[in-house]
């Protein structure tokens, strides 16, 4: 059963103007999400479905608290799996840490198949890691973050908290929108993970490690369930304004009986109704073990595509329907606008994305 009751949804929306004008942490939600159990462990079909709902109130809040949800999803998955190698980050999450994302780093189109990062063999078996990463969601508050580099010819996946000596986050977060999340760049500076907190050691490029495939099913599957979410309240308003804007033209009927406008509506709700079947699905599947082969990246990267495209065209029409009033900074439509624009950057991008199919259909190029 979902913890976002009514009256805790309408506070989050109340504050999420404030938090994209003043381009701040949003300290308020997280206390609140918090306090309610909405950090703790859940499937991930509920998971989705909530995603989904927050990104309707506030984006910015709810893609920033993906990060968290995607690492104790992959613990989850791991463990319904029968590996319990992360079974401390459920325990940890069930105690009210926070978990982040330290893992993008600026010119690695490879994402979790390369790393630009140095990871160092130490005593003890753990590694120190040097390098920059960048869109550290949750960056004020995080105290876990899960961080990655290579090694040779390996990939060294581990955590550190936030009292580990040797990083340090910039106060860069300047963006068009999801401003609230505050994803500062983060400098590693030879930090060091010990062995019992080093999560997976992989070989350079593409694998089919039940880690990868965790974090690639949580991470796009919950993505693509916030820039749903932003449609949906990007419909709702551009029901709003059909209902409440008059045309001279038509006698000084409202929009919602010019036809044309409610075939723009009518596309716009096509485009979204086809998400939610394609994202419930699939996160049912992960939740029942369903084994999808070769197929399953096709699937999560393709699923996540189709969302944050449907999403941008969705608020798009909403703002042709909204007129000259969703031009204004101060309308919920333009900070819509801005914020689903943040999906095309996510991984996997569109290019990523039609290699993927190309080569799930057609084999590898050599």
């Amino acid at each position: 059963m979902s913890v976002l009751s009514a009256e805790l949804l309408e506070r989050i929306r109340s504050r999420a103007a404030g938090y994209d004008r003043d381009n701040v942490f949003f300290t308020e939600d997280l206390a609140e999400l918090t306090a309610a159990g909405y950090l703790a462990p859940r499937s991930l079909l509920e998971t989705a479905r909530d995603q989904r709902l927050l990104a309707a109130y506030a984006p910015a809040t709810a893609l920033a608290i993906n990060m968290h949800l995607v690492w104790v999803g992959v613990a989850r998955v791991l463990s319904e799996r029968g590996d319990l190698s992360l079974d401390w980050v459920l325990e940890d999450a069930a105690a009210g840490e926070l978990f982040a994302f330290g893992n993008s780093e600026a010119g690695n189109d490879l994402v979790l198949f390369d790393s630009l990062t140095r990871a160092v063999p130490v005593a003890d078996g753990g590694y120190s890691f040097t390098g920059t990463k960048i869109f550290t969601s949750l960056a004020p508050a995080w105290t876990r973050l899960g961080i990655f580099g290579r090694d040779g010819d390996s990939l060294v996946h581990g955590f550190i908290t936030r009292d580990t000596p040797g990083w340090k986050s910039l106060d860069d977060w300047d963006t068009l929108g999801m401003r609230a999340t505050q994803s500062h760049t983060t400098v590693l500076d030879g930090v060091v993970v010990p062995a019992s907190r080093i999560s997976r050691i992989l070989p350079v490029g593409p694998s089919a490690d039940p880690f990868i495939f965790a974090i690639f099913a949580n991470f796009l599957l919950l993505i693509a369930s916030v820039y749903a979410g932003i449609a949906d309240r990007a419909v709702a308003l551009g029901v709003e304004a059909a209902n409440r804007r008059t045309s001279l033209k038509n006698d000084g009927l409202t929009y919602a009986k010019d036809p044309d406008i409610r075939w723009r509506l009518a596309d716009a709700a096509l485009a979204l109704d086809a998400l939610a079947p394609q994202i419930e699905t699939l996160a049912a599947d992960v939740d029942g073990l369903v084994n999808h082969g070769a197929d399953w990246f096709r699937m999560l990267t393709g699923v996540k595509h189709r969302s944050t495209e449907a999403a941008r065209y969705v608020v798009d029409q909403a703002a042709r329907v909204a007129g000259g009033g969703a031009y204004r900074s101060s309308s919920e439509l333009a900070r819509l606008q801005r914020d689903v624009l943040a999906g095309i950057f996510h991984p996997s991008d569109t290019e990523s994305v039609h290699s993927t199919v190309a080569t799930n259909l057609l084999g590898p190029l050599d």
